[in-house]
């Protein structure tokens, strides 16, 4: 009994679910059917007739026929043809046999895609279609006046146009031709080439209208404004000529002359009622005409440059030549008495080099002017440079008499210095007598002796002759360095004898009760009077410290406060 229960659930549920799916195979249909209806309901034929109201030739008549035919094509028969797909879907459907019934409306969708893109594309050329009409008849509305007034501009002011006169009126001819043209076409019907047509009209017309425009202007520059500038030029360097300026190597008279061959050329081109390309090499001959201009100025700023400066330019080369010889005489007493380094010398010399190479240098400017071979900006430029040099080689001589002058100071220093150490020996000498101890340690003197060496090799180097300033300074360097150690050599040593001497006394104190202490103590001063400081005052610092750790430090302590 359960067992057939279950069946019947499975059957009802199995049931339930088939008539659920071909529930959606029917909705699908549906949805396929009012896509279908949508179609059927625009009013494409509507739209078609619009432009069968226009009178349509060749092309566009072509293209009327072929929309009205696909339409007929999509009525008659596309859209029977989704009928029937959807008649067999749902026969499929009603069988329960839903994949088959799916497959069916997939090929409807791709069919009715297929039409509505066929249709977008006729509404497409249509709308298109009535867009070149009504924009090509705006066009010609709005392009016949502009050219009619481009005939009455090129009428009242004929003398501006000169012989291309006629060329233009064969322009504004031919823009009169292109608007007929344009009639013909919508007369015929053929829109589309109507279309083509007055475009082109458009941009011609736009081309004369600049061209006019610009035509006087550039007819004026080309018949008299650049070729008046061109004499004007010629006449200035006639006359820069006559007054002595160098411009010959300028090389401009050819390119005046090139130029003016341009402009009749140029000239020609404009009665053909061409501009191409006229307004920019005007512009260029413009440009290199103020660059000549320049240039002929330059010259003459040169010219009165090389009267004043070239003489002042002699004069300042005599005057640092006589100064260098004046140096070199001085240098050769200085060499007598100290010896100059290679490298200062050598600079001297390159100097001298140079101010020979000046006054190669002024006898060429001197020739130059006369033989009227180099341009005055090129004189003016070596002028410059050579005023250049010279301050150059006046602030080279000033460092280099700096550096000699240099020699005596630092000879005067170094006197002084040894002056300064003797008196730091002496002092050092009256310390250790002073001193209160039992004796000096030998190597104290030794050290004391080097010092002392060192000190007379300072005084050996300043006794020769030519003296070598690099020998003093080291035997300097290396005298005061012995002194420095001699110092605190003996610093050291007499604040060891005198901590010693606390350190005995202080351990005074425990000597009467530890023998030990008392031997110590006595060994230490032995060593104390034997000049053995160092030796001594680490017995006695052993010594105490074994008695009363920390001692040393209370003694340091105390010995500091008291020197301060």
């Amino acid at each position: 009994m359960a067992v057939v229960v279950g069946i019947i659930l499975a059957i009802i549920v199995c049931l339930t679910v088939a008539l659920i799916v071909r529930k959606r195979v029917y909705d699908h249909v549906d949805h396929i059917e009012k896509w279908k209806l949508d179609i059927t309901d625009r009013d494409v034929a509507k739209q078609i007739g619009q432009i069968k109201a226009l009178n349509l030739s060749g092309e566009t008549l072509e293209k009327f026929e072929a929309w009205k035919e696909e339409w007929e094509k999509i009525v008659t028969k596309s859209l029977p043809d989704v009928e029937k797909y959807l008649v067999n879907a749902e026969e499929a459907a009603d069988r329960f046999l839903v994949p088959k019934a799916n497959k069916i409306l997939k090929e409807a969708e791709s069919h009715l895609g297929k039409t509505e893109e066929e249709i977008k594309e006729i509404i497409a050329e249509l709308e298109e279609l009535l867009r070149a009409e009504a924009n090509g008849r705006e066009s010609a509305e709005e392009l016949k006046p502009r050219i009619k007034g481009l005939r009455s501009m090129l009428s009242q002011s004929r003398y501006q146009y000169g012989k291309a006169e006629k060329e233009f009126d064969k322009e504004i001819d031919a823009l009169e031709l292109m608007l007929e043209q344009y009639d013909e076409f919508v007369n015929d019907g053929d829109y589309l080439k109507a279309d083509e047509s007055i475009q082109e009209l458009k941009e011609s017309t736009q081309t004369v209208e600049n061209k006019l425009e610009l035509f006087p202007d550039l007819l004026k520059q080309v018949k008299q404004d650049m070729p008046s500038q061109l004499t004007n030029l010629s006449a200035g360097m006639k006359e820069m000529k006559e007054n002595g300026y160098r411009i010959k190597h300028l090389g401009f008279e050819k390119e005046i002359i090139t130029y003016q061959e341009q402009l009749r050329n140029l000239e020609s081109q404009l009665e053909t009622a061409d501009i191409t390309e006229v307004e920019e090499q005007l512009q260029q001959m413009e440009t290199r005409i103020s660059e000549m201009y320049e240039a002929l100025e330059g010259e003459a700023i040169a010219k009165n440059y090389i009267e004043k400066k070239a003489p002042e330019y002699e004069d300042s080369v005599k005057q640092i030549s006589a100064t260098y010889e004046a140096a070199t005489l001085e240098i050769e007493e200085i060499q007598k008495a100290y010896h100059v380094e290679d490298d200062d010398m050598e600079r001297f010399q390159t100097m001298g080099k140079a101010i020979k190479a000046l006054k190669n240098h002024v006898e060429t400017i001197e020739q130059s002017i006369d033989d009227d071979k180099q341009s005055h900006s090129e004189l003016k430029k070596g002028i410059e440079e050579g005023f250049k040099k010279i301050e150059e080689l006046e602030e080279e001589h000033e460092s280099f008499k700096k550096s000699i002058a240099n020699l005596r100071k630092d000879e005067l220093e170094a006197r002084d210095k040894l002056e300064e150490m003797h008196g730091q020996l002496a002092e050092l000498n009256r310390k250790l007598k002073k001193s209160n101890i039992p004796g000096v340690p030998s190597y104290i003197w030794t050290r004391f002796e080097t010092a002392l060496q060192k000190n007379n090799k300072v005084m050996e180097a300043l006794e020769t002759y030519p003296l070598d300033m690099s020998s003093v300074q080291h035997a300097l360097t290396e005298a005061k360095s012995s002194i420095d150690q001699a110092y605190e050599q003996v610093d050291m040593m007499l604040d060891q004898a005198y901590l010693t001497e606390q350190v005995i006394q202080y351990a005074n104190r425990y000597r009467s009760q530890n023998s030990e202490l008392d031997h110590k103590l006595k060994e230490a001063e032995r060593l104390f009077r034997n000049f053995e400081y160092e030796l001594s005052l680490e017995h006695a610092a052993n010594a105490v410290e074994e008695v009363e750790p920390g001692a040393l430090k209370k003694i340091e302590t105390y010995q500091e406060e008291r020197n301060n």
